[in-house]
């Protein structure tokens, strides 16, 4: 029975202790992070914590697999209903389907896609409407030629990708491995895999399923992988098996005999979790993710190993990693959508118009004519009803069939474009920039917010141990007998070391002559505790001593202690060799204290020879700090050496140790078992057993390791801040490294106002915004007040609530913290634990509940709006010690609440969340894997190369699609809106102007090259110039160039050429006679005369006659000239062929202008009428484009009117290097460490020096009163 107060145990976040709620943790994945407990009814909720009580592992842990029993999956608990009485087992296959069609599905479903599509199903109604004899007047290849010109490239091209699907599916499903089938090993394809089968992998093989590690050819049944394919890290990496399956399964009988019965969490995407146990022989072993082999890894440096099934096909990790990435749409795509939409709106009002037209002049006029029709038939109303389709039809060249189709094309070459330029190709990776997307080309010129990691993006990430701070004393400098600095040190010679790594260098002789006397234990102690505090991974397999690190950090350091003579040789799952100045020594391993984002350290527990028992750690400064013994002597020696570090730039970390007891490890050891098998909560039981043991720490030194700036940083953090681009760096880092590096990269200058977010707090004892004791406040609760007032004043409605939190135009920056930013956004969560939930139990209830949860949406909205508008008018914002999680809330915060196109670049796998969550992803192929190139939409190898894709790629492609759009429009209603000034003279029958051939093969092939191909080639500026001047960028943030406005004036501009081209032929041909003494005004010879006129004005530009495309076309090549002459020449050529009697006499009834252009285009007059229409359409844009580049000239045009000077230049000017030289103050600081538990990154903090902190009084001008003064540094 319940007990009343069980059941009714409440759960409300604001009643729990403040320790109870924690910042986001990148421990999670971004699904748990989202996922929410699911709402229960009141009537659910009965009898829960009785079941929980009984059965919390059935809970947890309901995936079984029972090993070598095929029988076992076939039991009706694992089947589920599927349709009616049909059944499917919960268990996948092994076998992968990336493909989507097949021969049969292929033709029926590539169909079905496509004309979900709109424009493709209006396209297929009005070809069954011209099927219709009563509506059309159209052929019906008027409408099926373009359709399926369009169906067919598109088939094409999904054909093509599912092909490539299916190659690769087959090659993958049919790899091989060896399976136990029928008590021993046979060789089977992975397709045939199932969950429960023991399988065999050799070295260099990859793992076909998720597997769990049983032994392995290695001492303790280590197995040393590669994740390249899983999460693009090349570091190597170990999994260990349990002790009872290393011991006993190593031979084929036994691998045949062992039937084990696993239970474990249901398949997810989480890669670094794992949790279950494992039943054999009466006993339960705990399994976590340190003996799980994902589908996907490689064996690395191991013979052979031996594992169990549990997850195979679409339920491995790597499968539900692969779900549907999130789809990016350019503005410029809803835009054009929605113009689309409104030539569908004008479509029907214009036919319906027509056919009320119709309707009247039938019963006005049609009624006269009596001897056309059948009096019984005369129904004007009916006959204006089919009119409004038979307009429809007519008129449907005004919706753009193919220009979804032509802005593919567009984009596809603009990718080429990117690919192929050689001034974004790194050598020295051997990396050239990859447009992984072809859908946001011209998003690229429009970013307003660019988002950037700071290690291994705006920096190398290579690390060089270049100094150290032991017991005090600084090492490192190379100074001469009267302690000055020399010029050109002579380096240390390592020859003595065998393990030497001759890439290594150091200047400091002193140092090394202390290790070699050996008169100093607590540097033997500093080095040995690099040599064995770490997770590095040992490669002999070329013979030479390699070290795989989990971060480039790690890496420096382990490779220091090699070279000052304290060797890591190898390790085991127990025990470690470290050769100490030539004396080989193994060591027991006892306890590793891993990293995470929260601990910022991590610790090994380590027996030494004599038996002594000994905790090392390394850490940032300030946990390390947190941890120390108070009679620590060197404490503040070594704090200034920080100090000292952090001035030269350097990236520090903290050495420290500790005795421990027998009795006091065995007591501390029973703790930590128990939280290492821990079903749930896992982790937070391991960060608490963690604490108590690291504490009372003696400190041995620091060390400083250097990471360089990439080239070419503050030029293009320059150019793209004059461009109006606004940068913010978001980093794991602390806030003195990041704000150091801002100043290196000159994100930050002397000039430059800092505000902080330690000024800007939240005090929970109000319930106001930004109320702090700090000068910032009061500026902060005026606004809200102003807020509060507007918000009840329907007076002030209309007034604008967001004042501006800054007065004047400073250069301002803010530098905010991830904790500051939870605090601040209310972005904050509770430790996982069992809740016991209590619901309301009368509307009253439900109704305070209701009330109270709209309240705090609409208070952190109001909290998220004020921070990002305080963000965003500074001109750099800096994030430090955020994690990935954060850094996409921030970067979705910006999207959602100023609407401004981001870009998100970054190296690593902490940066996926935020390259995902932007508009535009940027992956950097550096020194962290690839998993950020994988999910970007754009990489390449330098941060450099984000000037020339911004300002000249996404430039030019902003450009060009505007400019091709603009006339793809435009060319559309001049060509289709002539149907309607012909409708006046033909009583609106919705009668063609021109001749169905030249309707069909107007887009097709008349029109459509030029303007493709100024999509594709046009530039306004050279590269160089678009460079030189960065404002030009401008133009595409603010959408000048396509908007609704210019769509309506492309619109009206095609209705005023077809009004020119309709009607001047019309008035040129009235009471004409011809050289042959026959009027010439007959239907077909005005069609060609109209149409001809019509091609030639989009088409064509001569040296006195500028006509439309050639107008606008900026940059000419060969290919642009070739393609109006070309477009010109091909429909002539086809017009006289189609008119010719060859083709009648085989085609009777397609082809009726017999002899017509022949006839036509022979008259003078006629080519006079032509020129003459031509010379008024074009004339008055000439003349307007002569004024608007003399009178009013853009920056291009300025640019334009002096490029040859501008050229000269060029040869001559050179950008100025910048050169990171402060020297005023500093800021130590250390490694911000990995967001995930394990081989995590230790990615350090970089220092510059810094100018001092502004007041606030200088942020906020004369707002409010100075309350406190500046800090100095």
């Amino acid at each position: 029975m319940i007990s009343e107060r069980d059941s009714e145990t409440t759960f409300d976040e604001d009643s729990q202790p403040n320790d109870e709620v924690m910042p986001y943790s990148d421990d999670e994945t971004e699904d748990e992070l989202d996922s929410r407990q699911p709402e229960v009814e009141p009537g659910q909720n009965q009898n829960r914590d009785a079941e929980e009580s009984r059965e919390p592992l059935k809970k947890d842990c309901s995936w079984q697999v029972k090993a070598n029993d095929e029988c076992f999956y076939e039991q009706s608990q694992f089947k589920r209903t599927i349709f009616l009485c049909f059944k499917k087992s919960k268990y996948a296959g092994n076998a992968i389907k990336t493909y989507k069609y097949n021969p049969i599905t292929f033709l029926p479903l590539n169909l079905f896609e496509q004309f979900k599509r709109v424009a493709n199903f209006y396209f297929l109604v009005l070809l069954i409407l011209q099927s219709i004899p009563q509506i059309t007047t159209l052929s019906w290849y008027t409408t099926l030629v373009p359709l399926l010109l369009v169906l067919g490239i598109t088939a094409v091209k999904d054909l093509v990708d599912d092909i490539a699907r299916h190659r690769m599916d087959n090659e993958v499903n049919n790899r091989t491995c060896e399976v136990i089938r029928d008590g021993r090993f046979k060789t089977t394809k992975w397709k045939d895999i199932k969950v429960g089968d023991i399988i065999r992998l050799k070295k260099n093989a990859f793992v076909p399923a998720d597997i769990l590690l049983l032994s392995s050819s290695e001492p303790n049944s280590l197995c040393y992988i590669e994740t390249a394919e899983l999460d693009g890290e090349t570091n190597l990496k170990f999994k260990t098996a349990l002790e009872v399956t290393h011991r006993y399964l190593q031979e084929e009988s036994a691998m045949a005999d062992f039937n084990g019965l696993i239970e474990c969490e249901e398949p997810n995407n989480r890669l670094d979790k794992f949790a279950g146990t494992l039943f054999w022989r009466n006993t339960s072993y705990s399994l976590d993710a340190d003996k799980i082999l994902l589908r996907g890894c490689k064996i690395r440096n191991t013979d052979f190993c031996h594992g169990v099934v549990i997850f195979a096909g679409a339920d491995t990790k790597i499968m539900k990693n692969s779900g549907k990435t999130r789809f990016k749409r350019t503005k410029i795509d809803s835009l054009m959508n929605y113009m689309v939409y409104t030539i569908f709106v004008v479509l029907i009002l214009l036919s319906a118009g027509l056919a009320i037209g119709h309707t009247y002049w039938e019963q006005q006029i049609g009624n006269l004519s009596w001897y056309l029709y059948d009096a019984l038939d005369f129904n004007p109303p009916y006959r204006g009803f089919l009119n409004f389709w038979g307009y429809i039809i007519v008129l449907n060249t005004m919706v753009p069939i193919s220009l979804y189709v032509s802005v593919e094309v567009i984009r596809l070459g603009q990718s080429y474009f990117i690919n192929w330029d050689l001034q974004m190709y790194h050598a020295e990776k051997d990396t050239a920039a990859k447009a992984r997307t072809t859908t946001l080309n011209e998003q690229l010129g429009q970013i307003h917010y660019i988002f950037s990691d700071k290690t291994g993006t705006l920096t190398q990430n290579i690390m060089t141990f270049k100094k150290c701070c032991i017991n005090g004393q600084r090492y490192g400098d190379c100074r001469d007998g009267a302690g000055q600095l020399q010029s050109h040190p002579e380096q240390v010679d390592f020859s003595w070391n065998m393990y030497a790594d001759g890439k290594f260098s150091f200047y400091d002789h002193y140092l090394i002559e202390q290790i070699k006397s050996g008169k100093e234990p607590e540097i033997q102690k500093f080095f040995f505790l690099l040599a064995i505090c770490h997770t590095v991974m040992v490669d002999t397999s070329d013979g030479q001593l390699n070290y795989q690190a989990a971060s480039p950090d790690e890496g420096a350091l382990v490779t220091a202690a090699r070279n000052f003579g304290y060797v890591f040789l190898s390790r085991t799952q127990s025990t470690i060799t470290i050769s100490e100045m030539g004396i080989e020594k193994i060591y027991d391993v006892l306890a590793i204290l891993d990293f995470n984002s929260d601990r910022k350290r991590m610790s090994v527990i380590v027996r030494e020879s004599g038996g002594n028992i000994r905790l090392y750690c390394k850490g940032a400064d300030t946990v390390i700090y947190e941890r120390l013994h108070p009679r620590n002597l060197k404490r503040e020696a070594t704090e200034e050496a920080l100090d000292i570090f952090a001035n030269e730039t350097l990236r520090t970390l903290c050495l420290c140790y500790r005795d421990i007891s027998h009795e006091e490890f065995e007591a501390w050891n029973k703790k930590f078992v128990e939280a290492s098998v821990a079903t749930t909560n896992r982790d937070e039981a391991l960060d608490k057993v963690y604490e108590e043991i690291e504490k009372n720490l003696i400190l041995l030194g620091a060390t400083a390791i250097e990471d360089k700036l990439q080239d070419g940083v503050p030029e293009t953090i320059s150019r793209l801040s004059k461009a109006d681009i606004k940068i913010w760096v978001l980093t794991g880092d602390k806030k003195e490294t990041a704000e150091n590096i801002g100043f290196s990269c000159e994100l930050l200058t002397d000039e430059t106002t800092i505000c902080y977010g330690e000024d800007i707090r939240q005090v929970k004892s109000t319930k106001d915004f930004f109320l702090t004791t700090s000068l910032s406040s009061a500026l902060l609760q005026t606004r809200l007040e102003n807020q509060r007032n507007r918000a009840g004043s329907s007076t002030h409605s209309s007034l604008r609530m967001n004042e501006p939190f800054f007065q004047g135009s400073r250069d301002r920056a803010l530098i905010i913290t991830g904790s500051w930013l939870n605090e601040i956004l209310l972005e904050k969560k509770k430790k996982k634990k069992k809740l016991k939930l209590k619901f309301p139990r009368t509307a009253e209830e439900k109704k305070k509940q209701t009330e109270k949860r709209r309240r705090a949406e609409a208070y952190k909205e109001q909290q998220q709006q004020n921070f990002v508008d305080l963000a965003c008018e500074c001109r750099a914002v800096i994030c430090c010690r955020v994690t990935p999680k954060q850094k996409a809330m921030v970067v979705e915060l910006v999207k959602k609440y100023k609407k401004a196109i981001t870009l998100a670049i970054g190296d690593g796998a902490n940066d996926v969340n935020m390259i995902k969550t932007a508009h535009i992803g940027v992956g950097i192929s550096g020194q962290e894997g690839t998993q950020a190139v994988m999910s970007s939409d754009y990489s390449f190898g330098q941060f450099r190369y984000l000037q020339r894709l911004l300002l000249v790629h996404g430039r030019w492609s902003y450009i060009r699609m505007c400019k091709f759009l603009r006339y793809f429009f435009y060319k559309n209603f001049a060509f289709t809106l002539v149907h309607v000034w012909y409708s006046f003279f033909n009583g609106f029958s919705a009668q063609t102007a021109y001749e169905d051939w030249f309707i069909t093969l107007y887009n097709v092939l008349y029109s459509s090259l030029p303007v493709l191909l100024v999509g594709l080639l046009d530039q306004d500026v050279s590269d160089k110039l678009s460079l030189r001047f960065p404002r030009l960028y401008v133009l595409g943030q603010k959408d000048l160039l396509f908007n609704y406005k210019k769509f309506f004036l492309s619109l009206l501009h095609g209705a005023i050429t077809s009004l020119i081209i309709f009607f001047i032929p019309y008035g040129a041909y009235l009471k004409t006679m011809g050289q042959d003494g026959e009027a010439p005004s007959d239907y077909q010879s005005f069609a060609v005369t109209a149409a001809s006129s019509l091609i030639f004005v989009v088409n064509f530009q001569a040296t006195f006659v500028c006509f439309q495309i050639g107008l606008d076309t900026s940059y000419w090549t060969f290919v642009n000239a070739f393609s109006v002459f070309g477009s010109i020449a091909l429909y002539f050529g086809i017009t006289f062929d189609f008119h010719s009697a060859g083709i009648h006499v085989l085609f009777p009834s397609g082809f009726q202008f017999t002899g017509t252009a022949p006839n036509a285009l022979r008259q003078p007059y006629l080519w006079l009428t032509i020129i003459l229409s031509i010379a008024i359409c074009l004339l008055p844009v000439v003349a307007w484009r002569f004024l608007s580049m003399t009178i009013w000239p853009s920056e291009s045009d300025r640019i334009q009117k002096n490029r040859k000077k501008y050229m000269a230049e060029e040869q001559q000017w050179k950008r100025r290097q910048s050169a990171f030289r402060r020297g005023i103050s500093g800021r130590r600081s250390a490694y911000a460490f990995s967001h995930q538990r394990g081989y995590a990154d230790l990615i350090a903090s970089g220092r510059s020096i810094r100018k001092k902190r502004a007041p606030l009084d200088a942020v906020l001008g004369n707002s409010v009163t100075e309350v406190r003064d500046a800090r100095e540094t």
